[in-house]
């Protein structure tokens, strides 16, 4: 699936309920749907500044493909990462950069987060664009 189809089915999701305490279930559900992430990727260099919660990112490339895997110890926030891993996860480089992440403030994540906790999504999407932005790199210098 495209990134687009991936976001246009969260928002179909997240469409079913017009509360948000169910919205916010149902990323504390997604959160602890999370593959675990292994204590050995839980490391400084794989946590992302700027988050109010220790969130950790695990970056990997194989075949030309971006694989994310990631944890926090707050659960709303292992619910946005886990929306953000089922969006960009599994495509390429020059898609996650070009990704348009409108299904954000369409199901209203944004505007519905503290200031914080809407930093760090801003951190989690900006790591993951670095990391994407470092994996294009060497793939053109190959």
């Amino acid at each position: 699936m495209t990134i687009n189809e991936l976001q246009d089915e969260v928002i179909a999701e997240f469409e079913d309920f017009t509360d948000w305490m169910d919205r916010y279930q149902m990323l504390i559900d997604l959160g602890n749907d999370l593959e675990v992430l292994d204590n050995q990727y839980k490391t400084e260099s794989n946590l992302i500044n700027g988050c109010q919660s220790r969130v950790w990112v695990q970056c990997d490339y194989t075949d030309g493909l971006i694989k994310l895997t990631a944890d926090s110890d707050a659960l709303i926030v292992k619910g946005i990462i886990a929306l953000l891993i089922r969006v960009l996860s599994s495509h390429t480089p020059t898609e996650i950069l070009d990704a348009d992440l409108y299904f954000i403030d369409r199901i209203g994540l944004r505007e519905h987060l503290s200031p914080t906790r809407s930093n760090g999504l801003l951190s989690m999407i900006k790591q993951i664009r670095m990391y994407a932005l470092a994996y294009k790199t060497k793939e053109e210098q190959q």
